[in-house]
């Protein structure tokens, strides 16, 4: 199995390849990133990771984590965390605990949305399904914790859930950041209540109407827009 230096060696090695460092400013003043970039695009980063990946073989997911967490913290451009992040996809199993300590590591380490993000829609549901019992304890934690991205991950993890949504759960995450300022976590409520409205507009409505006076304009709106295909559901 190949070292995580050599690994993260590789990977740099092939992004250079390709970059467009002309466009690499552009990229991190868009990101508000002080990590610098190599100048990947997207379309060209896809493809190029995946193909560079498609041979890794992780005995467990103790071995995977190792990897991750060695090019997530050699890493000296974004592209080469996006590419850490793009490891999680060589397993499909993940035992709960362990891929919960390291998803709050990277949470907490990346701050930042694009990070957030893409862990909280592609590897915390799952987990859900999984290991409900201690997903659902732990997103409650993260929900009131001090740290910002692990809250705006609680309350997004499950944008991608559709009916199996467990909106007790989600609406328990949202309680303790409906009055904050702060944009990524009202973007956030918005966003996961868009997202719910689609599959559950009677509880989506009635969240409105208990806490339309205490939610920001922003929230609102943009649980409306999943609202906007449904009547408005009369009153039980």
């Amino acid at each position: 199995m190949i070292s995580p230096q050599a690994l993260l060696k590789t990977i740099r090695a092939e992004l250079k390849k390709v970059a467009d460092p002309r466009k690499a400013p552009a990229m991190q003043a868009y990101m508000k990133s002080a990590m610098p970039f190599h100048g990947v695009p997207s379309p060209v980063f896809k493809p190029l990771i995946k193909a560079q990946l498609k041979g890794l073989v992780f005995e467990d997911f103790a071995q995977l984590a190792a990897a991750v967490r060695g090019v997530w913290h050699g890493a000296a451009f974004r592209e080469e965390r996006y590419a850490a992040l793009r490891l999680l996809d060589r397993r499909s199993h993940q035992p709960a605990a362990e891929a919960l300590a390291l998803f709050e590591e990277l949470i907490h380490t990346g701050a930042w949305w694009d990070v957030v993000d893409d862990i909280a829609n592609h590897w915390l549901h799952p987990l859900l399904a999984s290991d409900p019992a201690l997903t659902r304890k732990t997103l409650e934690r993260w929900s009131r914790s001090d740290d910002l991205w692990l809250r705006r991950a609680a309350i997004v993890a499950q944008v991608h859930a559709g009916k199996d949504t467990d909106v007790p759960l989600l609406f328990k995450v949202i309680e303790p950041a409906i009055d904050e300022k702060e944009f990524f976590l009202r973007k956030g409520i918005g966003w996961a209540l868009r997202a719910l409205a689609k599959d559950f507009p009677r509880e989506t409505q009635r969240w409105l109407a208990k806490y339309e006076s205490r939610a920001s304009g922003l929230t609102i709106r943009e649980a409306r827009k999943g609202l906007d295909r449904h009547p408005r559901p009369k009153p039980a």
